[in-house]
C-alpha cells in the first residue's frame, strides 16, 4: 500500500512517499479537518509550513487523532522572510509550540527570498539560517532539515559553507513542469526532490492530454498526476480538504508503462 511506503533521506531518516499538502488551507476546522481525514484514511505524512498560518489546527489534529507522534511524519517551515541565525531559531520555536510538538520531523528554509521580492539575493542571510538548522537538527528537535524552492544558484552557496547537506528540496513539480536543473543539481548530493502542487494547482484537473492516459488505467486524472511524481522518485503533496479526494489520491497502487511514462514526459 502506497500509504505505507517511503524514501530514505540521507541521514537514514524515512519520509513517507505521499503526505498531505495544507498549502491554502485556512486555519481552523478547514485545516483540523483534511488532516483527521487524510490521518484517519492511512496517511502518516503531513506538510505545512508557519506561512501558512495553520499550524495549530495540524498540531491539534495530530494530538486528537491519538496516533503516537512518532508514527506520524511532520514537515514545516522557517518563513520565506525570516532570514538569518537568530530569527531562524525563534521561528523553529514558534512552530514547536504552534504544532503543540517536542520535535519536527522536516524543517525547510521556505524560499530563497521573501515572497514580495522573489529574485533578491539573500546568498548570506540563506547560509546563516542554514547555520541555525543545522544547530536546530544537531540537537534533535528536528530529525532532519532541507529547503524549498532553492535552484542551483541558491543551492551552492549552502553547499560551500555547511556541516550538513540540505536532505531535501520541496519544488513545484508536475506534468509539464519537471525543473530538471534542480533535480539533477540535486541528485549527486542524494537530496530527496518533494513535489508540490502536482496538479498544477488543479490546472491539470482537466487536462485532456493527461486525460487519455487516466482513462487508459480507469483512474483520475489527480491519481495520474500523483503516481507520475511517485515514479520520477519524488514525494508528493496533494492538497485537498474532502475526504472522498484525499482517499482518492492516495489510491494510486498501480504502476505506469515506461511508455506512458514517455508519453506524459511530452506534455
Amino acid at each position: 500500500m502506497i500509504l505505507k511506503e517511503t524514501y530514505t533521506l540521507a541521514n537514514g531518516v524515512k519520509i513517507p512517499k505521499i503526505g498531505l499538502g495544507t498549502w491554502q488551507i485556512p486555519e481552523g476546522e478547514d485545516a483540523y479537518n483534511a488532516v483527521m481525514y487524510a490521518l484517519k484514511n492511512g496517511y502518516r505524512h503531513i506538510d505545512t509550513a508557519a506561512a501558512y498560518d495553520n499550524e495549530k489546527s495540524v498540531g491539534r489534529a495530530i494530538k486528537d487523532s491519538k496516533i503516537p507522534r512518532e508514527e506520524i511524519f511532520v514537515t514545516t517551515k522557517l518563513p520565506a522572510e525570516c532570514k538569518g541565525y537568530e530569527i531562524a531559531k525563534e521561528c523553529f520555536e514558534k512552530s514547536l509550540e504552534a504544532l503543540d510538538s517536542e520535535y519536527i520531523d522536516l524543517y525547510l528554509i521556505h524560499a530563497p527570498w521573501p515572497w514580495d521580492k522573489i529574485g533578491m539575493d539573500c546568498t548570506r542571510a540563506n547560509v546563516e539560517s542554514w547555520k541555525a538548522l543545522e544547530e536546530i537538527y544537531e540537537s534533535g528537535k528536528a530529525k532532519a532539515i532541507g529547503v524549498s524552492n532553492f535552484e542551483p544558484q541558491h543551492l551552492q552557496p549552502i553547499l560551500d559553507n555547511c556541516r550538513i547537506v540540505p536532505m531535501c528540496n520541496q519544488i513545484n513539480f508536475h506534468i509539464g513542469l519537471r525543473q530538471e536543473h534542480i533535480v539533477s543539481f540535486c541528485k549527486p548530493f542524494n537530496i530527496q526532490i518533494t513535489a508540490y502542487s502536482p496538479l498544477a494547482s488543479g490546472g491539470l484537473v482537466q487536462d485532456e492530454y493527461v486525460k487519455k492516459i487516466a482513462e487508459k488505467y480507469n483512474a483520475t486524472i489527480p491519481q495520474i498526476c500523483i503516481r507520475y511524481c511517485i515514479q520520477k522518485g519524488k514525494v508528493v503533496i496533494p492538497k485537498s480538504t474532502k475526504e472522498e479526494r484525499i482517499i482518492s489520491n492516495a489510491c494510486v497502487d498501480f504502476e505506469l508503462s515506461a511508455e506512458d511514462m514517455e508519453y506524459l514526459d511530452r506534455k
